[in-house]
């Protein structure tokens, strides 16, 4: 059973692993990082996990047994008991239900341990997938958004009603 583990710098390898080999798969729903992301990647998460420390953000890993990381759910702009929640999954592991597992796993999180009270997430109207594990998950859709020019559905999810 994969384990839902908050971002740590023992996760860089598998993580910069897990982005590079979906990094085509994941270019076909939202923008890609570009290769400064990935020229850059240890800064880069260093500054997460400063974000991290700091409680504006919580980045979680999914990681199997063998310590593949199978996807990432991120808690971010984390106010006033609110924060954006923000998904991907390998392609690999699509179609067993882990994006809605770790999306239910993180909402937990999101209530029990990081007090939040309301969830925001995104997703591409060409991507029905995501959409349909937000509906799963009782993420409810309230507007239609351009995210990077491409046109999106912004759901809400009370967590005081999902105790």
């Amino acid at each position: 059973m994969p384990t839902l583990e908050r971002l740590a710098t023992r996760h860089a390898p598998a993580l910069l692993r897990f982005e590079r080999m979906n990094r085509e798969y994941f270019a076909r729903f939202v923008p890609d990082r570009g290769d400064d992301y990935f020229d850059e990647f240890a800064d880069r998460l260093t500054d997460l996990l400063k974000e991290q420390d700091s409680g504006m953000c919580h980045f979680h890993v999914l990681v199997d047994e063998d310590g593949t990381v199978l996807g990432r759910f991120n808690l971010v702009d984390v106010a006033d008991g609110s924060a954006e929640l923000g998904y991907r999954v390998a392609e690999r592991a699509t179609g067993r239900g882990v994006a809605r597992e770790g999306v239910r796993r993180v909402c937990a999180l999101a209530r029990d341990e990081y007090g939040l009270r309301r969830l925001v997430a995104s997703a591409a109207l060409a991507n029905p997938a995501s959409l349909a594990v937000l509906r799963r998950t009782g993420f409810v859709p309230v507007e239609e958004v351009l995210i990077g020019g491409e046109p999106c559905l912004r759901h809400v999810l009370d967590l005081t009603a999902h105790s």
